[in-house]
């Protein structure tokens, strides 16, 4: 290597690390907005690119929950993807200057498919949105609610996750604002309905202010307890139970599920799925890295119970669940990073139940030019996958 070529090396990997630097502290809380609650999340210090506190004998990709070999019950062996172009794109009138829709989450009820998601307006305003439609192919032409027009959500509201709770015959919208929060309602269709938003945790637990926050919550079910994921963006995947009669309330301190020395690996946007006809759940886990290229994609575990131990799926940029190097493109490849979705599930309960032989995946991603200097500028869009 010549002199020259070393120093443009050297170059480029401090601006890789100034721009994951960038995207690591601005995942955890717009600037323009704070949280809505004395639990907010704590002080977000600059990353140099060095490994996580506390975790510098850790190898990549090490987990504290993690058994040794893969299993694939229920799942197809070989991953592979087509994509639609964007299908649901952030769309302003005069109150909202929309740049961005994200973080989707979907069922299906009453032969419609709902969606909430994320919105970004421009100067990093967060909110969420909803819409409704029959068809995926209606979706470019339903028309966005804008949540801040329901009392209590005009405010930094993201990361939506919907599902109905059985044992109190009641929706649930689970969403950051800061802490985790939820509201309630009767019928998810009625975006105007939701009950004032609430919070899980009376105060922020010592383990989430002494390591950097928590964002991107995921409520699932089995039979005994309802179990609250949740990510840090600094390499922590974090798990807290409660009795399934005290849901929403009596959460147990939040335990480290798994953790990796390289904060991007094991990044943010957790899904935890049960797998219909088995006795397996499947965790993914949104991540970054060399091998795929700092391009979003997504990592997968399964494991017996929603208490671990965790067994690796699918674990490089080069192999991913769903990323750029198994995604096909219907037309144009539009985006190069799956980031942020969820899968389409096979009912719309508690328990989060999917077919491993009938995968679709509603995700984010943003056309390659795009200027990714500012996180929240970003103009995401979704799109969805099918399993080919």
């Amino acid at each position: 290597m010549t002199a020259m070529a070393s120093v443009r090396l050297s170059v480029a990997k401090a601006a890789v690390v100034l721009v994951l630097s960038t995207v690591l502290c601005s995942c955890l809380r717009p600037p323009s907005q704070g949280p809505t609650s004395a639990a907010s999340l704590a002080a977000v210090p600059a990353r140099d690119g060095a490994a996580l506190a506390g975790t510098a004998a850790l190898p990549s990709t090490l987990a504290a929950n993690l058994a040794a070999a893969p299993a694939t019950a229920g799942l197809p062996a070989n991953l592979s993807w087509t994509s639609t172009g964007p299908l649901i794109i952030p769309v302003s009138d005069a109150a909202h200057d929309l740049v961005a829709v994200k973080d989707p989450t979907v069922v299906r009820f009453h032969d419609r498919w709902h969606v909430y998601a994320s919105s970004v307006a421009r100067g990093g305003i967060y909110g969420m949105v909803y819409l409704s439609f029959a068809d995926w192919s209606e979706a470019s032409q339903a028309s966005l609610y804008y949540m801040d027009k329901t009392p209590g959500f005009n405010t930094y509201v993201a990361a939506p996750q919907l599902f109905y709770f059985t044992p109190q015959r009641k929706w649930y919208l689970v969403f950051q604002s800061g802490p985790p929060m939820f509201s309630t309602a009767d019928d998810p269709s009625d975006p105007t309905k939701w009950t004032q938003p609430s919070a899980f945790f009376a105060k922020t637990p010592a383990i989430v202010e002494q390591n950097g926050g928590w964002l991107d919550f995921w409520v699932i079910c089995d039979s005994q307890s309802c179990h609250l994921f949740f990510s840090n963006d600094r390499g922590r995947w974090y798990k807290s139970k409660t009795p399934i009669a005290k849901f929403p309330y009596g959460f147990s301190d939040p335990v480290v599920v798994m953790q990796d020395s390289e904060a991007g690996r094991l990044f943010e946007a957790c899904n935890v799925y049960k797998i219909n006809e088995t006795n397996k759940y499947l965790a993914l886990i949104e991540a970054f890295d060399a091998s795929s290229n700092w391009r979003r994609y997504f990592r997968s575990w399964t494991s017996d119970s929603l208490e671990g131990p965790w067994t690796p799926l699918q674990e490089s940029g080069a192999s991913p669940f769903a990323g750029k190097h198994n995604v096909t493109f219907a037309g144009t490849a539009w985006s190069d990073d799956i980031s942020h979705g969820e899968l389409i599930r096979a009912g719309h309960d508690e328990t989060m139940a999917i077919d491993g032989s009938r995968l679709q995946y509603l995700y984010q991603g943003f056309v390659p030019s795009a200027n990714t200097s500012n996180y929240n500028a970003i103009p995401w869009q979704l799109g969805l996958l099918t399993l080919r």
